[in-house]
């Protein structure tokens, strides 16, 4: 756990101060990013999840605007458990790109799991609709139903 502790605080204001940018990177610098993502996943799948953090956050100082980045913090923290600050980086992701289906997938269960079911039930909402819904399905389509089984728990649960 000293892993994850060490990237949670390592950098995480970083991203939250800088401004969205309209720019596209070089593809070296996404072929670069891609790797590093796939090396965090790969440590988590090993359960090595604060070593994927940690690779994570070494990519976010190079690219600290990478909303695909901060989702894959936000995903990996998620999974360990760590409600507030997967939802700080589902947020800071979604400062970039407002419907990222992937980051709002993280921030509505990282609030469902923090007990805040009517934040949740409206993230989970918007996740499942226009254009956050196109993207939800062309990155991860196997979310979309876990997505819908948690809005109809919620729904049910609030009335």
């Amino acid at each position: 756990m000293h892993a994850i502790t060490q990237a949670m605080t390592k950098a995480p204001q970083q991203a939250m101060a800088l401004k969205p940018e309209a720019r596209e990177i070089s593809e070296e610098a996404a072929w670069l990013l891609a790797q590093a993502r796939n090396a965090a996943y790969a440590e988590a799948a090993h359960g090595r999840v604060g070593q994927g953090l940690m690779v994570l956050m070494d990519a976010l100082e190079q690219e600290p605007m990478a909303h695909d980045l901060l989702s894959d913090m936000a995903a990996l923290l998620l999974s360990a458990g760590e409600l507030k600050h997967a939802e700080s980086y589902a947020k800071q992701a979604l400062a970039i790109s407002a419907n990222h289906g992937a980051s709002l997938y993280s921030l509505a269960f990282a609030q469902s799991g923090q007990g805040n079911a009517l934040q949740a039930r409206q993230t989970l909402r918007q996740l499942l609709q226009g254009e956050a819904l196109l993207s939800l399905m062309s990155e991860a389509p196997d979310l979309y139903p876990v997505a819908q089984t948690e809005l109809a728990r919620l729904d049910k649960l609030l009335g």
